[in-house]
């Protein structure tokens, strides 16, 4: 089950705010939950989600999936059944630089997600794609094992925990 850090955005950046970066508010929540946190993985894909399938499918250990879409709205990467592994695995949210589908699934699901938008078609099969590489979207780069916190009022990153 996906938990809230114990302190809100607000509360991190006002002490620690030199240190953090934070995401260009353009993304909705899409997620069970409005409020995750944890260490970042990424993929690199465009309307194929190969690899979020391959990445969902392995231990999560509570970390967070950035996936940067280059931004699409023509397919949506992440629906429902991904959803289902996701939590399986112990995945605790995903902020997705691009599309959604199934939101009604989705909104009943304890997992973040945050996205541009809504979909009906899906993604791609192609098997193409990157992971574990560092990805920039939002203004905001994402390292693999930064920190992500997110909550309603945004989501910011820090290179190391923040308390």
């Amino acid at each position: 089950m996906t938990k809230a850090h114990p302190r809100s955005t607000c509360d991190l950046c006002d002490d620690h705010g030199s240190k953090l970066q934070i995401l260009e508010p353009v993304f909705q929540s899409y997620g069970g939950v409005s409020a995750f946190f944890g260490a970042i993985e990424t993929i690199r894909c465009h309307e194929d989600n190969s690899r979020l399938r391959e990445v969902l499918a392995t231990r999560g250990a509570g970390r967070i999936l950035v996936v940067d879409g280059g931004g699409s709205r023509r397919r949506a990467l992440f629906g429902d059944q991904l959803g289902g592994k996701a939590l399986s695995n112990n995945w605790a949210g995903l902020v997705i630089h691009g599309a959604v589908r199934d939101v009604q699934a989705l909104s009943s699901l304890p997992i973040g997600v945050l996205a541009l938008c809504a979909i009906p078609i899906r993604g791609e099969r192609h098997d193409q794609g990157d992971v574990g590489v560092e990805v920039s979207f939002a203004g905001v780069r994402f390292v693999p094992g930064a920190m992500l916190y997110a909550d309603a009022n945004g989501v910011i990153v820090s290179d190391s925990p923040v308390h």
